[in-house]
C-alpha cells in the first residue's frame, strides 16, 4: 500500500469514496494559496468532510495507543474544526482541555508537530502523553497551539485577547456545551464587547452535543430557539447554529444526532452546511458584528460510542479491542486522502501552524520605559498602593496597548491616579469618573474576566497589570496560574503577567472577614518552587516602586506584589529598595548592642511592620539586640535546589548565597512575622541557623475597627512578640 510517510503507524485504511476521483484528485487548496477559495462548491464540502474524519481518525487511534485520553468531545467537533482550517483561520484557541488528542491531530496534520520530532502516527503515539511530548491538556509550548487549555471557562479570554492585540485575525475559541456552566464565559465576552465594541475578530464555536464529562450537559433541554436567544441576550448580533438532525436520514430520534451514520451524500450536506456557515460566521465577526457559530451534534460522533461514555478512554480500551478497531474501520480513509487532508491543512493559513500563527513570533511592543519615582523620605509616611499607581500611569502612557485590569476599582486601591492618567475604558464619557470610550482601565465587576484578559495580553506578548483586592484575586487566579506555568513552557519571550493584590486583610476590619482572606498567599507561596513565579512583599512606597519595575521588566514569569494602600513609614531608600528586591531582602533597622541575645524579626508585608517596630522598643528597653529583616522577593531566598529554576524558560537563578543570607537572619532566636500565613516566610525557617524560631501570622477574619485590633485578634501583638522572644531566649 502506497501510503504517505507520515502515516506510518496508521492501523486502518478504507476504501475510496463515491465520486473520490472527481472531487480528491488533487488538494482544494493549491499550492500558494491559503485557504479554500469557495465555501459552496461540492469538492471543497468533499476535501473538508475528509478532513474530519481523518482528525476523528487520529483522536480516535492516538487516545487508544495508551488506552488514555479523550476523543468524544473533539468528534463532535470535527467538521467544524476542519471547516476553520479549511478556510484559513487557524489561529484557534479552545477553553476545552479534553479536546487536545484533536488538536494534537489538526497539528500533526498540518505538519506543525515536526517541530518537535514527531514526523509519523507512530512518533505520535509515542509520544502522547508522555513527558517532553504531547501533555493531556493543550499547552503552549506545543508547536502551532496558541494556548494551554486545562480548567474550562478560560478559552474566551485568549481568544479576546488575541483579536485585540491582532485587528483584522480571526480567533476562533471552541467552547463545548459542557462547560457552559462555568463562570463568566458569555458574560465576559459580553463585557468586553461594551468596553471594545470594534473588536469583533473573536469567533465562539459552541460545541453543542448534548453532554459534558460524565452525564447530560446542563443546556441539554434548551431548544434551538433557546439557545439562539441566550447568546443574542449576551449581545451576539448574528448567531449561525447548524443542526446535524436536519439533514439526518438515518432515523435517530434523539435531539443529538451523529452525523457519521448518515448517507454518504447526506454527510456531505451537513459539512457544506458547516462549511458555510463558517464561512459566513467568520465574515461577519471580522466585519464588525458579535458572532457565534454553534454546530449542534451527538457527542462522540464518529468514535467509539457516543455521549458521556465517549468523552474519555479507560484502560482497557486499547487498539486491540473490538469496539476500538470498529470505531477505527468507520473512519479510515484510503491512503490517497490522507495525501489530499495533509496538502490542505499544511497550507491552510498560509502554511504550519507552528510558523504562522500569531503566538509562533514575538510581539513588537513599546521599549520598556525609563520610570520616573518619587524618592519618598525614610522616616515619613506614604501609600505604597498611590506610588505604584503613578508608575502604572506612566507605563500606560508609554505602552499604548498597554491594559490595566480591575473588578473592585481603583479608587478604592488608593490607586486613582490610574484613572486620572489612563481612564476607565466604558462607553459613557463621564470626567467625573474618568471614563471615557478609549481608555486603558477595563473594570468589568468580576475578577476572571480581569484577571483573563490580563493574564491572555501577556501570554499572547503584550504588557498588562491586574489589580484586586487579595481577598478577591482567588477568583481569578486560575487563569493567571495556567498562564504562568504556560509561560514555563514557552519557546519564545513574552512579558511576564503582573498582579498587585491590595493586602486588605489588615486594613480591612469594618468589612469584616470577607474582605480578609490573604490564605491565597499560600497559593503564591507554593507556586514559587514552579520556577517562575515571585510573590513580592514590598515594605513600604519606595519598595514598591522597586518591585514593579523589577516585575514589569521581566519576562515570563508571574510576578505578584502584595501592598497596602494605607499610609505606613518609609524605611528603605529607593536605592536600597531595588537591591532589596533583587537579592530578596534587606535589614531595616538593627539595635547597636544587647546583653541578652539578639532576636531577629523577619517581616513579609508593610502594615504588620508597624508592631514588629514596638516590639522592637520594648525588646530593646530590656537589654535585648534586635534586627528587623524585610522579605521583600521571598523565592530569592531559597536554596537552588528548592526551585525548580532550571526547568523553565527563560530561568532565573538568582538565589543569596549562604554568607549574605546568614549576615540578614543570624540571631539568638527568628521570629518570622506575616500579615498573612506563614508560607510566604518558608525559605527562611528552612535556611536560617537561629537555634530558636517562631512565627507570627493571620489565623483568621473578624470585624474590627481597626487594622490593630484584628492584628491583636490574630495574636500579632508587640506585646506578644515581646513575650514569645524572651521564651525562646
Amino acid at each position: 500500500m502506497n501510503a504517505p510517510a507520515f502515516c506510518q503507524g496508521i492501523q486502518h485504511y478504507g476504501e475510496k469514496w463515491p465520486d473520490f476521483d472527481q472531487h480528491a484528485a488533487s488538494a482544494v487548496i493549491a499550492e500558494g494559496q491559503s485557504s479554500i477559495a469557495d465555501a459552496t462548491t461540492d469538492t471543497a464540502a468533499y476535501q473538508t468532510l475528509l478532513a474530519a474524519d481523518a482528525l476523528r481518525y487520529l483522536t480516535l487511534q492516538v487516545t487508544g495507543s495508551k488506552g488514555s485520553g479523550h476523543p468524544g468531545g473533539f468528534a463532535s467537533s470535527a467538521e467544524a474544526h476542519a471547516s476553520l482550517m479549511m478556510q484559513g483561520h487557524t489561529n484557534i484557541v479552545t477553553e476545552v482541555g479534553h479536546h487536545a488528542p484533536g488538536f494534537y491531530s489538526s497539528m500533526f496534520l498540518d505538519s506543525s508537530l515536526e517541530e518537535m520530532g514527531i514526523h509519523t502516527m507512530d512518533d505520535m503515539m509515542a509520544r502522547f502523553r508522555e513527558r517532553h511530548g504531547l501533555l493531556g491538556h493543550l499547552s503552549g509550548a506545543i508547536p502551532g497551539l496558541l494556548a494551554p487549555a486545562g480548567p474550562l471557562g478560560q478559552g474566551q479570554h485568549f481568544a479576546m485577547a488575541g483579536a485585540l492585540l491582532y485587528p483584522g485575525k480571526l480567533f476562533p475559541v471552541t467552547i463545548g456545551d459542557g462547560g457552559m456552566g462555568e463562570p463568566y464565559v458569555l458574560n465576559s465576552m459580553m463585557h468586553f464587547n461594551t468596553a471594545f465594541p470594534a473588536v469583533t475578530n473573536f469567533l465562539p464555536v459552541l460545541i453543542w452535543n448534548g453532554y459534558s464529562q460524565e452525564h447530560h450537559s446542563m443546556v441539554s433541554r434548551m431548544s434551538n430557539d433557546e439557545m439562539i436567544a441566550y447568546w443574542k441576550g449576551h449581545g451576539f448580533r448574528e448567531v449561525v447554529l447548524i443542526d446535524a438532525k436536519d439533514f439526518d436520514d438515518s432515523g435517530q430520534d434523539q435531539p443529538y444526532v451523529d452525523s457519521t451514520r448518515f448517507s454518504h451524500s447526506r454527510r456531505l450536506a451537513f459539512t457544506s452546511a458547516v462549511l458555510q456557515g463558517i464561512d459566513r460566521a467568520a465574515n461577519s465577526a471580522l466585519g464588525g458584528t458579535l458572532t457565534v457559530f454553534i454546530i449542534k451534534q451527538l457527542k462522540g460522533a464518529g468514535v467509539h460510542t457516543v455521549g458521556a461514555k465517549s468523552h474519555n478512554l479507560y484502560p482497557q480500551d486499547t487498539l486491540d479491542q473490538p469496539h476500538i478497531i470498529d470505531g477505527l474501520k468507520r473512519r479510515a480513509l484510503p491512503p490517497e486522502a490522507w495525501q489530499i487532508v495533509r496538502d490542505n491543512l499544511s497550507r491552510a493559513g498560509g502554511g504550519p501552524a507552528a510558523k504562522t500563527v500569531v503566538t509562533e513570533s514575538e510581539l513588537a511592543i513599546a521599549p520598556m520605559p525609563q520610570l520616573a519615582m518619587q524618592e519618598f523620605t525614610p522616616a515619613d509616611k506614604a501609600v505604597p498602593a498611590t506610588a505604584m499607581g503613578a508608575l502604572v500611569a506612566q507605563m500606560g502612557q508609554a505602552d499604548p496597548r498597554f491594559v490595566v485590569t480591575n473588578a473592585d476599582g481603583n479608587e478604592a486601591s488608593a490607586m486613582k491616579n490610574i484613572n486620572d492618567a489612563l481612564k476607565i475604558r466604558h462607553p459613557s464619557t463621564d470626567p467625573l469618573y474618568n471614563q471615557q470610550p478609549d481608555g486603558q482601565v477595563y473594570e468589568p465587576l468580576n475578577e476572571d474576566a480581569c484577571a483573563g484578559l490580563a493574564a491572555g495580553l501577556a501570554l499572547f506578548g503584550s504588557r498588562a497589570l491586574w489589580l484586586s483586592y487579595e481577598s478577591f484575586a482567588i477568583n481569578g487566579w486560575p487563569v493567571v496560574q495556567t498562564v504562568t506555568q504556560a509561560m514555563a513552557e514557552l519557546r519564545r519571550k513574552t512579558p511576564s503577567i503582573v498582579c498587585m493584590f491590595t493586602a486588605g486583610a489588615l486594613e480591612q476590619g469594618r468589612n469584616g472577614w470577607t474582605h480578609q482572606r490573604p490564605e491565597i498567599e499560600n497559593l503564591f507561596s507554593a507556586m514559587m518552587r514552579n520556577g517562575n513565579v515571585f510573590p513580592l512583599f514590598p515594605c513600604d512606597a519606595n519598595c514598591i516602586q522597586a518591585a514593579y519595575e523589577y516585575a514589569t521588566d521581566s519576562i515570563n514569569k508571574g510576578m505578584v506584589i502584595i501592598a497596602s494602600k494605607s499610609p505606613l513609614p518609609v524605611y528603605l531608600d529607593l536605592a536600597s529598595s531595588k537591591k532589596a528586591i533583587k537579592e530578596g531582602a534587606a535589614t531595616l533597622y538593627e539595635s547597636c548592642s544587647g546583653e541578652h541575645g539578639t532576636v531577629v524579626f523577619a517581616v513579609t508585608g508593610d502594615m504588620v511592620l508597624l508592631p514588629v517596630f514596638a516590639a522592637k522598643d520594648l525588646l530593646e528597653a530590656e537589654g535585648y539586640r534586635v534586627r528587623i529583616v524585610a522579605v521583600v522577593n521571598p523565592r530569592a531566598l531559597y536554596r537552588p535546589g528548592d526551585v525548580a529554576w532550571d526547568t523553565v524558560s527563560q530561568p532565573d537563578n538568582g538565589f543569596m548565597d549562604d554568607d549574605h543570607f546568614n549576615a540578614l537572619f543570624d540571631g539568638d532566636a527568628l521570629i518570622a512575622v506575616s500579615g498573612g500565613p506563614s508560607a510566604s516566610l518558608e525559605p527562611v525557617l528552612l535556611r536560617t541557623r537561629a537555634p530558636k524560631r517562631d512565627t507570627f501570622c493571620w489565623k483568621r477574619g473578624e470585624t474590627t475597627a481597626s487594622a490593630d485590633e484584628i492584628m491583636a485578634f490574630n495574636g500579632i501583638t508587640s506585646d506578644a512578640m515581646v513575650a514569645r522572644a524572651k521564651g525562646l531566649l
